[in-house]
């Protein structure tokens, strides 16, 4: 037998493939597992056990079995151009060893069979922990409180050897309740009701009437859209407008007919998916279409689509888990337990989101549009035959046009020129075209003495044009304006969702499904999760996250700081809880309650913590500067719309209307000089011109001065808490601004007009107008010599509007006591 041709096959098979366990393992473990083990995964990436060396990372598989030259793991120990070398640190992987891994891979990247991943050790952080259900604690003087919130936060104080502060005084209390839940000061005549009822519910009947208040809704509507940045434009450079007031409106609505919170979480997030959804339900869904949209010429939109999405999934991280989940887009968060692709898979909940506009057309407003559309659709042809090159030279004109062209120009006209061509809005569009059309009679005459037709064709040509452009313009100014609002859809084709290297929307990682972070309760057995999915587990029993971050932000409206005071931060690096037993009863109490905010809102103000005097007392300064044991109630600058707020009710000028598009009270001149888009802000008149300051219309590049000085938020991210700042601009602000100025005129004609003749009386009424009480006799004293002063240089009226300048800016004016 001829045994030539087995030896030749013998002599060049290949060698056999390397053990995993005694030669690709250990290997790994010399130079890998120090970044990509049990302990750290840089990239998410473990190459400890095999299995998970075949499923890789945030970049893919790392290894393609039989196909070394297309692994990454390889790629990685070779330094391919492109691709990071590893280890970045320490000796690289010798010739030999390179040649261990090139042909395992090569051979199939066989692994153990039953190989088990150690299980994660879950996190023993506070915030992640499920929501206990602590009783009350027995406290020694049982006769404070007068409901179980008192229990807990007496208990810590009888621990601290600290009494609580006294009650506040009736006036005080009402003015306190009234500013928490409308934003407005109580009216001299529900001061004196509340001072004369005898009955021992009267406090409790205050509550009753405020919760029941259409302006509960205002209040409690505008912390929320600090959450949800809502603004008036779309922010970047350009910050166009947008139409999305009537999502601020749905808010309102909502928390007035106490929405529970669950479906207030549902229908914002997904009221688009729920079955047969509402218009109202999809008016919700525009809680993420408050994201800022890029409008500059050039840009690449899906690197903004991108951008939008993001905002989106750190917005919901920190509205309802109170997570910095943000810090995952580019790489595992280096302090909490949430990884990169955990990151990405929460991301992949938004990815399949349209940005529709949603019309809100009424049935007749529908009818005249067709009606309008029907005639148009014979008319705009006929006027592009007529005069088919209008835009090229409406163009040209605008460009030529001399100084001396300019001056014959109405002021109108002159200003809409002024204006970026991409700011202009349709109606200073359709102007300026008339204008040029007015001084382009012209054309058809003098083409008319050249042309074959004559003169007389082209008049009548002029004529015949001359009328289609008039009716066209008619039409369109009859088109009806129908509101629309933003608001997101479910696509019919789904996107891929990659997680993206380094945050980079060009680099494109493994491909991941929706889900939720491994270290909060599992979504549940759903198939294909959706955002109405995800909706459905923020608001589930088993969140230990959500109903926590809710009351605990609520607390933190009425005492200044909440229980967690890093608000935004239920995290490892966030602040513990004061009172986590509290914490923990709330969130339960607030579940049980079905998610009803106005049940939360009766319970804390209702509280005997809450009713205490906010005096400073020397006991506190040194124990407790912080307030954090809450021995006495805090003293909170207003916010800056009640700040407007509480000054258009005291000088009797307040629109009580809810709802509606934003209004532009005045402002400076000159606030839209460092914008790039020129803009004209035209000061609204009539009741417009008196809103509340939550319904100013809110430019995100340049917010209303008189908003910005006292702390707004600018509509671009997620606010959870504002600042209080206290600074020299503010007294000018309530001194000087026009706005400021008009309420002072106002309040002196209303005291003027209201109060008995007599000076006396009428310093008490306008105090009274301003913060509820009467003024002690040092205040009465130097608001009569003042008055007295300005008397000698002004007539009465003017005098008057002085003193109430003084009023407006007080201290006790805009703090709620």
């Amino acid at each position: 037998m001829n045994i030539l041709p087995l030896l030749c096959v013998a002599l060049t098979a290949a060698p056999p493939a390397p053990d995993y366990a005694t030669a690709v393992q250990p290997l790994l473990a010399k130079h890998c597992v120090g970044c990509h083990g049990p302990d750290k995964q840089r990239g998410s990436l473990r190459l400890d056990l095999g299995g998970l060396i075949r499923d890789g990372g945030n970049s893919g598989p790392a290894v393609v079995p039989g196909k070394s030259a297309e692994s990454l793991l390889l790629k990685a120990v070779i330094g391919v151009e492109g691709v990071s070398a590893m280890p970045p640190k320490g000796p690289r992987l010798t010739a030999d060893e390179v040649a261990v891994l090139r042909a395992w891979i090569d051979a199939g990247a066989a692994v153990p069979a039953g190989e088990v991943e150690p299980p994660r050790v879950a996190s023993k952080h506070w915030s992640f922990q499920p929501i206990a259900r602590p009783a009350p604690p027995t406290v020694k003087d049982a006769g404070w409180g007068r409901n179980p919130i008192d229990a807990f936060i007496l208990a810590r104080l009888e621990k601290e050897g600290v009494r609580p502060s006294p009650e506040a005084d009736r006036v005080t209390l009402l003015r306190r309740l009234s500013l928490d839940l409308t934003g407005l000061p109580p009216t001299p005549a529900e001061v004196e009701r509340a001072r004369n009822d005898e009955s021992a519910d009267w406090y409790e009947k205050v509550v009753e009437r405020l919760l029941a208040s259409p302006h509960h809704g205002e209040r409690w509507g505008r912390h929320w859209l600090d959450v949800a940045r809502y603004a008036d434009t779309n922010g970047y450079s350009i910050d166009g407008p947008r139409s999305i007031w009537k999502y601020r409106d749905w808010v309102i609505d909502a928390v007035n007919r106490d929405l529970p919170f669950d479906r207030f979480t549902i229908e914002q997030l997904a009221g688009d998916l729920l079955p047969n959804a509402t218009t109202e339900q999809k008016i919700a869904t525009g809680f993420h279409r408050n994201t800022q949209i890029n409008q500059e010429g050039g840009i690449d939109l899906e690197q903004f689509r991108v951008e939008g999405v993001v905002d989106r999934v750190n917005t919901t991280g920190t509205a309802f888990l109170g997570l910095t989940v943000g810090c995952c887009q580019c790489h595992d968060h280096k302090f909490d337990p949430l990884s990169q692709r955990e990151y990405y898979r929460f991301f992949a909940f938004f990815n399949n989101a349209d940005e529709p506009t949603l019309e809100l057309a009424t049935p007749d407003q529908l009818r005249l549009r067709k009606q309008i559309k029907d005639r148009l659709a014979v008319l705009e042809p006929l006027q592009k035959r007529l005069d088919p090159k209008e835009a090229d030279r409406l163009t040209k004109w605008e460009g030529k046009l001399t100084p001396e062209g300019r001056a014959v120009l109405s002021a109108e006209v002159r200003h809409i020129l002024g204006i970026a061509v991409n700011g202009r809005n349709p109606t200073q569009e359709r102007i300026l075209r008339q204008a040029f059309r007015d001084g382009d009679h012209a054309f058809h005459v003098v083409a008319g003495l050249a042309g074959p037709f004559g003169l007389a064709m082209n008049t009548h040509l002029l004529a015949a044009r001359r009328k289609n452009d008039d009716e066209v313009e008619t039409l369109k100014a009859r088109m009806p304006n129908i509101t629309t609002t933003m608001v997101v859809e479910e696509r019919k084709t789904p996107r891929e969702t990659t997680i993206l290297l380094g945050g980079d929307f060009t680099r494109k990682g493994a491909p991941v499904t929706p889900g939720t972070p491994a270290v909060l309760p599992a979504l549940g057995p759903v198939e294909k999760p959706t955002r109405l999915d995800l909706a459905k587990w923020l608001v589930d029993g088993n969140n230990p996250l959500t109903a926590r971050v809710v009351v605990n932000r609520a607390w933190q409206v009425y005492f200044g700081l909440g229980l967690v005071e890093t608000e935004n931060d239920f995290g490892t690096q966030g602040l513990p809880p004061s009172h986590p037993e509290l914490l923990d009863w709330l969130a339960r109490a607030f579940m049980n309650a079905g998610w009803s905010q106005k049940a939360l809102h009766r319970l804390i103000v209702t509280s005997a913590t809450y009713r205490q005097s906010s005096h400073a007392r020397p006991d506190l300064k040194t124990l407790d500067p912080r307030n954090r044991l809450l021995a006495r109630q805090s003293r909170l600058r207003l916010d800056a719309e009640v700040v407007r707020d509480v000054a258009l009710a005291a000088s009797g000028l307040l629109s009580a209307r809810v709802g509606g598009p934003g209004v532009r009270p005045p402002q400076p001149a000159g606030v839209y000089s460092f914008t790039q888009i020129p803009r004209e802000w035209t000061a609204s008149e009539g009741p417009d011109r008196y809103r509340r300051g939550m319904y100013t219309y809110f430019q995100r590049s340049a917010p209303h001065p008189g908003l910005t000085v006292f702390d707004t938020p600018d509509g671009t991210f997620a606010c959870t808490r504002r600042n209080r700042s206290n600074t020299p601009l503010q007294a000018l602000t309530l001194l000087n601004d026009q706005g400021f100025y008009e309420f002072a005129q106002a309040l002196a004609a209303r005291t003027l007009r209201e109060a008995p003749a007599d000076d006396a009386s009428r310093l008490g009424h306008a105090f009274r107008l301003c913060v509820g009480r009467e003024p002690a006799a040092n205040e009465r004293d130097v608001l009569t010599r003042l008055l007295a002063r300005e008397r000698a240089a002004l007539p009465d009226e003017a005098a008057w509007t002085m003193v109430a300048r003084v009023l407006l800016n007080l201290d006790e004016f805009i703090t709620r006591e």
